[in-house]
């Protein structure tokens, strides 16, 4: 069959006239291919043609969802051959997405050729194909025409020569991040941490070109791709809003919300409505192959269920603005009382060589294999942030550094807010195909004495703790920290992380519970494709962190950014377990999570007893030397049980529509402002772009 249809198109193919102008005939030559180097100049048209069709017809495979379904019909497909000879897709018209990939694939394969010349000078040459479906149903007068006849680029036709082509989802091979969602990333963890990959999964976000190697994201978008024709279905279910494409550059632009009605019952408090209404606008690109950048501009007003109400007023910054939006940013009242709080991220991502990635923007990072992260965390706020990641052989060395602020009103000077500075760098090592071991140090300092930006904490390869003795002990707040994954199969692995903010080897031998011993752990496992049942993912995961971490005698050097904690939520003096079930079915998705923790909240004046909850805290101001254990102060225990459900409406932009339940018991020995005996039942419906994390466990 297929012998039979070739020799037909390379009937008609030498059967269709030459359509340039004659009195440009001596000026104009097609394409050449290099098995038509040998072929007369009249005759070059005629063997383009042939030899295209013969190369098409013999890498086009014809997807088996068309075969299945007996579709009859046809595509009409608009390419170039550029100045360099290559091929150049314009656009595909379709009825199915699988045929426009798959004819898509199919160009990609052909070869370079020579280019087309006018005057003797390379140029580009357009052309258009009609190809009828199945392919046996091409009649013999069928041929594809040249589409336009190219003039000598002058000037006066500089604009009219600007060219844009189909859009080719370049973002899946580009060096963009895949927005930080644990629902998203959930999608490829498993793919990433098979054994014998040499994939480093700690760092986040993820670039999209590194994970692409592991999950090809335009398969498994086209796999959920819907029958949609016309321009609305396309976009509300398929595509980006708005695309443009040319020779060396790109961009989308979506809109982009999180929209979010719903109810909660406290048993304080009367029955309460809570919503969140955001729009956003998403636009990202790139410009040539190795400049890449990204922006979110959010609009959000809202107002949650009490306890998370409660505590975005706790950490509100000095000024007059209510309140904080734990995660988000500052909150300015609302005419109706409620949280109006405009948000910005954006960055730029350059790789100058297959081994490093540079960006500068602001936004969040993130540093582990679980849940909660111990050593960097997207609890807190966005920040003004440069990253370099260095990639070679088994290794991946990120170095991060940050600009921070506290926002108290003790140390807010003519209404600004106070900067200090972070830098950290993290070592990932993949020591064998199922062995990773990851070395973490972070450093916090301050504008004191006009350091600015101190060029000690720039150098990516030294230890921090040397340089922090070297500019005085109280001048900077650095901590180490320490990562494990190993992989028992490609089903299950085990990872871990510590965290030392302080480490006393006789308070450790002393076994006396001494303040000194700031440390924090986490272990944890995940299960994929649990129970043979495919993307059922279930995850255990226990974080312990000790009284008095991440905090510091100078207060303004603790791990803390606008009032909440760079690492962990709760910050410190807590235990928690934590289990988490995903499941997954082409469109629809399924979460369920549990949560009970032990913590210990200050009571009375920070400045006068502090038991190491909060780490904006002085450990000066202890109760004891030892004696200190988890919990001390105000115990409370707090238990959270959350499910979601929720339909993928557009692959391309991970819009979202979902319904939540949450249950909060909290059980605290005293009760204070923010923190109150209380049960919460919290539901929720949403329409969402899934861009970041919501973090409603607190």
């Amino acid at each position: 069959m297929r012998s039979s249809i070739l020799l037909l198109l390379l009937y008609f193919a030498t059967s269709f006239p030459f359509y340039a102008q004659s009195d440009q005939g001596n000026y104009e030559k097609y394409p050449v291919f290099d098995s038509c180097n040998e072929v007369a100049a009249a005759d070059l048209p005629t063997c383009f043609k042939s030899t295209l069709i013969a190369k098409i017809l013999e890498n086009f495979e014809m997807p088996q969802t068309v075969i299945d379904q007996n579709y009859q019909g046809e595509m009409v497909i608009l390419f170039e051959v550029t100045e360099a000879g290559t091929f150049e897709v314009l656009n595909i018209q379709a009825t199915y997405y699988e045929l426009r990939s798959a004819l898509q694939k199919a160009f990609e394969e052909l070869p370079q050729v020579e280019p087309a010349t006018y005057n003797a000078r390379p140029t580009y040459m357009q052309f258009s194909m009609p190809i009828k479906i199945p392919l046996e149903r091409n009649a013999i007068a069928d041929s594809f025409a040249k589409a336009e006849t190219t003039q000598e680029i002058t000037p006066v036709t500089e604009y009219d020569a600007i060219k844009t082509t189909a859009y080719k989802n370049n973002e899946y091979s580009s060096q963009l991040n895949i927005p930080f969602s644990h629902q998203v990333y959930s999608r490829f963890d498993a793919e990433m941490n098979k054994v014998g990959t040499n994939s480093h999964t700690a760092g986040k976000p993820f670039v999209y070109n590194e994970v692409n190697k592991y999950y090809n994201f335009e398969e498994q978008k086209n796999r959920l791709l819907k029958d949609k024709t016309s321009w609305f279905g396309r976009k509300f279910w398929n595509e980006h809003m708005v695309t443009l494409q040319g020779k060396d550059y790109w961009f989308t632009v979506d809109p982009a919300a999180d929209l979010m009605l719903g109810k909660e019952t406290a048993d304080n408090e009367d029955q309460n409505f809570t919503y969140n209404n955001t729009r956003a606008l998403v636009f990202q690109g790139g410009l040539g192959k190795n400049l890449n950048f990204y922006t979110v501009f959010y609009e959000s007003q809202g107002s949650f269920a009490g306890y998370f109400n409660r505590f975005a007023r706790s950490i509100r910054p000095d000024g007059g603005n209510p309140a904080i939006v734990p995660g988000r940013g500052v909150a300015k009242e609302s005419r109706s009382g409620d949280f109006d709080y405009p948000i910005a991220t954006g960055y730029l991502s350059f790789r100058p060589s297959s081994h490093f990635n540079i960006q500068l923007g602001h936004g969040k990072q993130f540093i582990g294999d679980g849940y909660r992260s111990l050593l960097l965390s997207d609890n807190a706020s966005p920040y003004p942030f440069v990253k370099l990641n260095t990639t070679f052989w088994k290794f991946k060395y990120t170095n991060t550094f940050m600009s921070l602020r506290d926002v108290r009103p003790e140390v807010t000077a003519d209404g600004s807010f106070r900067t200090k500075y972070m830098a950290n760098h993290y070592l990932s090592f993949n020591v064998s195909k199922r062995l990773n071991l990851g070395f973490f140090e972070t450093v916090i300092w301050e504008n004191e004495n006009d350091r600015r930006v101190d060029l000690n904490y720039l150098n990516p390869v030294i230890f921090y703790r040397a340089i922090e003795f070297s500019t005085g002990s109280r001048g900077g707040n650095a901590l180490i920290g320490l990562t494990a994954k190993y992989k028992f199969s490609d089903h299950f692995n085990a990872y871990a992380q510590v965290i030392i903010d302080e480490f006393s080897v006789d308070a450790i031998k002393g076994r006396n519970k001494s303040y000194k011993n700031k440390q924090g752990v986490q272990l944890g496992v995940k299960y994929y494709n649990a129970f043979n049942v495919k993307n059922l993912q279930l995850q255990l995961e226990f974080n312990q962190v000790r009284p008095y971490v991440y905090s510091n005698n100078e207060i303004t050097l603790n791990y803390g950014h606008n009032n909440q904690s760079m690492a962990h939520l709760w910050g410190a003096n807590f235990s928690e377990f934590i289990a988490i079930a995903r499941y997954e079915r082409e469109r629809w998705y399924g979460t369920g999570k549990l949560i009970y923790g032990k913590r210990g909240f200050e009571t009375g004046n920070i400045d006068e007893v502090y038991y190491g909850g909060s780490i904006y805290g002085n450990d000066e101001n202890r109760p004891a030397d030892n004696g200190n254990f988890i919990g001390q102060g105000n115990e409370t225990k707090t238990l959270l049980g959350n499910i979601e459900i929720g339909y993928l409406l557009n692959p391309a932009t991970n819009l979202k529509l979902y319904a939540s339940a949450l249950y909060r018991s909290n059980k605290t020995a005293i009760e204070d402002p923010v923190n109150l005996n209380e049960e919460t039942v919290w539901i929720n419906l949403g329409f969402r772009t899934d861009l970041f994390n919501w973090y409603f466990d607190d």
